[in-house]
């Protein structure tokens, strides 16, 4: 039968005690507690910055509102009645001043038309009635066309300083307008600017968090990683192996017993037979 050989390999108990420790070290050691992660907050500028671009919202509309008056101002007077806004309050008293010098020298050119008709003993007489009634029909007609020119002159004045001042009003109100977004765009800068300039202190403080963190994850780790390290030691390390061999043969079966005693008897039987015939 087949013997069966068992050979157990083990490290030197020198070794296998350190090993044996390092496991139990590694088993007794508390679970990690891992610091929580942590965000930077915003910085005052950046909270400042906020306020004020909250605050800035909007802040072209006042200028917008001039613009849009001024250019419904300019558009008035760029109408037809836009002129009468700018008609001189003295037109009446320069009309009445050019009538009444008309009607001076109407009264003169009377006095000398009736000294004449005097003179040539035509007074009363029908050719003195014709030349009296040429004489007032032409004084009506100055007096109508000084009027009309006067009115007209103040008419064309008053259109031009009109047509002035819808220009004048409009680029005042583009003006305007455009300020505004000037404003508007400055303001949104200076937000801006300060903005980004507590985002770097934000990023800065962020860098310092992380790296707190980091620092304290690996001073939790810091046990495990020296048990580590010195497992790799030992691992790299010779080691004095001892083998302990053990050899067994196995106990015959029943069947096996009955089998080996009749194997001798035939045997025995055999030799006897053998040796009866030699005698």
């Amino acid at each position: 039968m087949a013997e069966i050989q068992e050979q157990i390999v083990r490290e030197a108990p020198e070794i296998e005690r350190i090993k044996l420790g390092l496991l139990e070290s590694a088993k007794a050691l508390p679970a990690p507690q891992l610091p929580a992660y942590q965000v930077a907050g915003f910085t005052p500028e950046q909270t400042d910055a906020l306020r004020r671009g909250m605050a800035g919202i909007g802040a072209y509309q006042p200028y917008t509102q001039q613009a849009l008056q001024g250019l419904q101002t300019a558009q008035q007077y760029a109408t037809p009645g836009g002129a009468a806004q700018f008609m001189s309050p003295y037109q009446q008293q320069v009309i009445d001043v050019a009538m009444q010098n008309i009607q001076r020298q109407g009264d003169i050119a009377r006095q000398n038309a009736q000294a004449q008709a005097v003179r040539s003993g035509a007074f009363g007489g029908s050719r003195e009635g014709i030349q009296r009634a040429e004489l007032e029909r032409g004084l009506a007609e100055t007096k109508n066309a000084t009027i009309a020119n006067l009115l007209n002159q103040g008419y064309q004045q008053a259109g031009q300083q009109a047509l002035q001042s819808a220009q004048l009003q409009g680029s005042l109100g583009q003006g305007i307008g455009a300020l505004g977004a000037q404003v508007q765009g400055l303001g949104q800068q200076d937000v801006s600017f300060q903005y980004g300039l507590g985002q770097q202190q934000q990023t800065q403080q962020q860098r310092e968090l992380d790296a707190l963190r980091a620092t304290q994850l690996q001073s939790a780790y810091q046990p495990f990683q020296q048990l580590a390290f010195l497992s790799d030691i030992y691992k790299g390390a010779p080691s004095t192996q001892m083998a302990l061999t053990t050899q067994s043969a196995p106990a015959p079966s029943p069947f096996q017993q009955i089998a080996g005693v009749a194997t001798g008897a035939l045997a025995t039987a055999g030799a006897i037979k053998q040796a009866g015939g030699l005698f």
